[in-house]
């Protein structure tokens, strides 16, 4: 059976169930909470925190009606905390709606808790020299079966108070009657398929189930007339419910100072109880655990009722019926049951689940990022209370690496910054498919207008000069024919840098010597004398694979752009830098830089902001197209606000190097 399970599409792993299974019998899945029925123990704490009502009980109204159906002896057995489910009845409505349902008896559990009660006392009295672990909580004694196993001789050998009535029932109405359970425990229903208890309860309800069978049946116990329970009647069993019930209900003495019982409650409580039992720190005659705070707060009930609410119920309905049952049961009677049959032995089930090593703990903090013991947080987050726990249950195939909050927080940093990173990267290739279309686009057209303009451009060239060569200096013609001639060299010139900018050239790869590279473009460069230029090299090697001719071409230009951005005067710095399988010129000036809006488009053709007649708008285009042909890149940076900070521009050209030349050109071919 499986008891407790995840309807996975409700579940929004918070971990609030890894959090509060005392069993640690959630396991996180493909980022699905799962519950592994083999670990779980049934005290039903990961159902009563979901929020999300993602986990869900094995529900047993099915079979119950088919019981009712086809058994016509049937009886109800009622567990002692039902006062605290229905507070807004009284005892004797529910037992007339319960009847309703078409059970022939309904009977008190407390009564066996009386005998389960006498038990104890009994056993107590007989060993007086053992010690015991009490076993009327099924989730308690499931939890020493699995994780303590050693601690199995310990429980007391003594049924549930709910077995101890069904054995008491079939004594007084025979063998054959069906008996089903209502309580608030889930834990009831495995205890139910149990080999140790034989079987003795066909069926299991909780509190909630019975209201939704109230509800399926129309059953509301207004047309009802009042009943009562039938015997055997209970004593101070009614109170067994609470904590320290079995104490009281047994007349044992838990005097702390005698230290004959010691009881506790509660789903961490009942962990370090049995923790510390198992290492000989509790002395003590008989150790009452209980996984719930009492059963009046087990996670069967409807109600959202708070505790004393339910206490003072299970209390004040006690209060009224002790004397009335106690007129009603003779000794007599009490004494039929004594020869009851109320023993059991438990096996251990060993879940044959060793720790780790400490060296591959070690290596789940790593992988973490807990590289150091100031590194594990124990924040609580993942759902358990250390980060070696985590570690050890990620070994276990329990949890995953990203329940842990500041490993999750640190990869979705680094991811962003990737994702940053790749945005930024993307942006740029595309920035430079528009250019490389742009190029294309403006080279096809370039060279047809080029070759379209070259001969009429010619023939007034050619005229122009003819005519300027005989008029006379000094006459008024000369200067408007020496206009004609200086605009038609201004065309040629532009014609010019389209047909080289059209052109489809192709790199011719040499070895070059880059500081001899440098030193031959700065020999043809005209400098103002209020402008300094300093090259550093900072290559491992010098010797290069390029196309000297077509870098120099892109150096002067950037060399001369730089000049014409400082008329006052300034510095240019050429560096030459190293990278693994790349190198880098940078040429870098401080200028007066270059305006943001204008940046995007400085490798466009035939853009310029240069006054007419100081430039083409071609320069960095062929630039952009000789770089591209190089199998590199070329990237700007640049300031034009003072109030940013200095002014200036720096264009870095990055270029492979000589043994990423043939990785590059095989990638070509294919």
């Amino acid at each position: 059976m499986e008891l407790i399970y995840t309807e996975k599409e409700r579940c929004r792993v918070c971990y609030t169930c890894v959090r509060d299974c005392p069993a640690k019998a959630i396991r996180i899945r493909n980022g699905q909470a799962e519950v592994i029925t083999e670990r779980c123990i049934g005290c039903g704490n990961c159902v009563k925190v979901c929020r999300q009502q993602a986990k869900q009980v094995y529900n047993s109204i099915p079979e119950t009606l088919k019981l009712l159906e086809s058994k016509s002896n049937t009886a109800a057995i009622l567990a002692p905390s039902f006062p605290g489910e229905f507070v807004d009845y009284d005892p004797e409505q529910v037992v007339s709606m319960v009847r309703a349902l078409g059970f022939k008896y309904v009977n008190e559990v407390a009564f066996g808790a009386d005998l389960v009660a006498a038990q104890y006392r009994q056993l107590i009295k007989q060993n007086d020299q053992k010690s015991y672990i009490a076993t009327t909580c099924p989730a308690l004694v499931t939890y020493v079966k699995k994780y303590h196993p050693a601690l199995v001789p310990y429980l007391a050998p003594i049924v549930s108070p709910m077995v101890a009535t069904a054995r008491a029932l079939r004594k007084k109405y025979g063998p054959d009657l069906t008996i089903v359970f209502i309580g608030p425990c889930f834990a009831k229903k495995a205890e139910a398929q149990w080999e140790e208890t034989g079987h003795d309860i066909d069926g299991v309800l909780t509190f909630a189930e019975l209201r939704r069978l109230f509800e399926l049946k129309k059953i509301n116990g207004q047309n009802l007339q009042p009943s009562d329970f039938d015997p055997p009647y209970p004593d101070l069993g009614m109170i067994f419910p609470v904590t320290r019930g079995l104490v009281q209900t047994s007349r044992l003495s838990d005097d702390i100072i005698a230290g004959e019982v010691i009881a506790t409650d509660g789903k961490m409580n009942f962990v370090h109880a049995i923790k510390e039992y198992e290492k000989g720190e509790l002395q003590t005659r008989l150790l009452e655990v209980l996984c719930c705070t009492g059963c009046i707060m087990g996670p069967g009930f409807s109600q959202e009722n708070p505790y004393f609410l339910r206490r003072t119920a299970v209390s004040k309905y006690a209060s009224n019926r002790l004397q009335i049952n106690r007129q009603r049961m003779s000794e007599a009677e009490w004494q039929e049951y004594s020869s009851l049959n109320l023993s059991i032995s438990f096996e251990p089930e060993n879940l044959d689940d060793p720790l780790p090593t400490r060296e591959e703990i070690e290596s789940v903090l790593r992988r973490m990022g807990k590289e150091k013991p100031e590194d594990e947080l124990d924040c609580g987050a993942c759902g358990y209370e250390t980060c070696r726990e985590h570690a050890v249950a990620i070994l276990k195939g329990l949890a995953e690496s990203e329940m842990c909050l500041p490993y999750t927080i640190d990869r979705l940093k680094s991811s962003l910054q990737e994702l940053n990173l790749s945005h930024e990267q993307l942006a740029s290739t595309r920035q430079a498919l528009i250019n490389a279309e742009k190029l294309a686009s403006m080279g096809q057209l370039s060279a047809g207008i080029a070759h379209e303009i070259n001969n009429p451009l010619g023939v007034i060239l050619l005229y122009g000069k003819t005519m300027l060569e005989d008029c006379p200096p000094d006459s008024e013609e000369y200067q408007d024919l020496q206009m004609i001639v200086e605009q038609a060299e201004r065309c040629k010139n532009i014609v010019s840098g389209l047909l080289n900018f059209a052109r489809k050239n192709k790199v011719n790869l040499k070895p070059t010597n880059v500081r001899d590279l440098i030193d031959r473009c700065l020999k043809t460069i005209i400098k103002p004398d209020n402008i300094q230029i300093e090259v550093e090299h900072r290559l491992k090697t010098e010797i290069v694979e390029v196309d000297a001719d077509q870098i120099i071409q892109v150096l002067t230009n950037l060399i001369n752009n730089a000049i014409e951005a400082m008329p006052q005067g300034g510095a240019i710095r050429i560096q030459t830098l190293d990278h693994q399988n790349e190198w880098q010129i940078i040429v870098e000036d401080n200028g007066c830089g270059i305006p943001d809006h204008i940046l995007p488009k400085i490798f466009e053709p035939l853009f310029t902001t240069k006054k007419e007649g100081k430039g083409t708008g071609l320069g960095l285009a062929v630039t952009y197209g000789i770089i591209k042909m190089h199998h590199g890149k070329i990237d700007v940076w640049s300031n034009a606000d003072p109030q940013k900070g200095p002014t200036g521009t720096r264009f870095t050209i990055t270029l492979p190097k000589q043994g990423a030349w043939q990785t590059i050109l095989n990638s070509d071919k294919h």
